[in-house]
């Protein structure tokens, strides 16, 4: 399978590499338009996300392919009243994702409870057919402060519940186990799998 990813981050990309081994991807070309995400929601944003590419692509695309995978998600904390959530890729823009990790612990009130979770949506849009929209999460806390250098946005400062190791500390190996990304991906192999049995 052969599937066009609404994105260029590179550490979506090889995150999604290596969840979905048996699928090629190509990443959102970098002479594309940027890909609007302006909703109110991860799946608003994921579902806009996956239709954009796949119609753009269907009148610029250089190869067939099978559909288009978009990713939507984020960092909720509750003592943040759920932020930056849908927008954590836009949070402190213009910050390096260590500094923005620090101000976003800076944030956190004194002596608040540091639940927090990521979240993710991924919305599939098949080359022909509807969309579908696909869902995980992660539930943890926050670190008190950014601890390792795996991983990518704002793993260094999330613990995974039942680890003392932040996302930033596993290995990629564990937390492929566990993840949002994770979660939601094999739901959406499932749903593939199924439409093709």
């Amino acid at each position: 399978m052969k599937i066009l990813l609404a994105s260029r981050n590179a550490g979506k990309l090889r995150e999604f590499g290596e969840l979905l081994r048996d699928v090629t991807f190509l990443p959102w070309p970098a002479d594309a338009p940027d890909i609007p995400e302006d909703g109110a929601f991860f799946q608003d944003n994921a579902l806009q996300k996956a239709t954009f590419a796949r119609d753009w692509w269907a009148r610029h695309g250089t190869c067939p392919v099978d559909g288009v995978l978009s990713d939507d998600s984020g960092l909720c904390v509750d003592a943040l009243w759920g932020g930056p959530g849908v927008l954590s890729a836009r949070f402190a823009p213009g910050l390096s994702q260590d500094a923005r990790n620090r101000r976003l612990l800076a944030l956190m009130p004194q002596g608040a409870v540091r639940s927090a979770r990521f979240v993710c949506v991924l919305a599939w849009a098949p080359t022909t057919g509807d969309p579908a929209t696909f869902g995980g999460s992660v539930e943890g806390h926050l670190a008190l402060e950014p601890r390792g250098a795996q991983g990518f946005g704002y793993d260094p400062i999330f613990l995974p519940e039942g680890h003392q190791q932040t996302f930033g500390e596993l290995s990629s190996a564990v937390k492929q186990t566990l993840s949002h990304r994770s979660r939601a991906s094999r739901a959406f192999l499932e749903a593939v799998a199924g439409q093709e049995a």
